[in-house]
């Protein structure tokens, strides 16, 4: 852009130079040759504009690119980051659902001691009534 930019100045300066200077009492062939001239120096300046816009939109391509190839990377990390962030989680549920597995089995050990110390004084009561009634008859 820059360039295109200098090149148009630049064009400006040397047309407005042109025009200052006396023209001097020109000839056909004359006329014809700076026509001419004049002709061949616009084409070269239109050549350079159009050089100058092919650069802008070549560098305009390769940080377009590079942007789509930083905004990958940042999404390939973001992804990378919850998966390991998914895996974490997991690992905790996991740790949560054996701890309660051993709690669970922990009160059904002491339940069932529970039950089994009960029924245990129950035979012990009945057998101690059984002997004592048996004993009193």
């Amino acid at each position: 852009m820059k360039k295109t930019i200098a090149t148009l100045i630049a064009g400006l300066f040397a047309t407005a130079a042109f025009a200052q200077a006396p023209a001097p009492a020109a000839t056909p062939a004359a006329a014809k040759v700076e026509a001419k001239q004049e002709k061949q120096a616009a084409k070269a300046e239109v050549k350079d504009t159009k050089a100058a816009a092919k650069a802008d939109v070549k560098e305009a391509k390769k940080e377009a690119k590079a942007d789509v190839k930083e905004a990958k990377a940042d999404a390939k990390a973001d992804v990378k980051e919850a998966k390991a962030d998914a895996k974490e989680v997991k690992k905790e549920a996991k740790a949560d659902v054996k701890e309660a597995k051993a709690d669970a089995k922990h009160a059904k050990a002491e339940h069932k001691a529970e039950v089994k110390a009960e029924h245990k004084a129950e035979v012990k009561a009945e057998h101690k009534a059984t002997t004592v009634a048996a004993a009193t008859k």
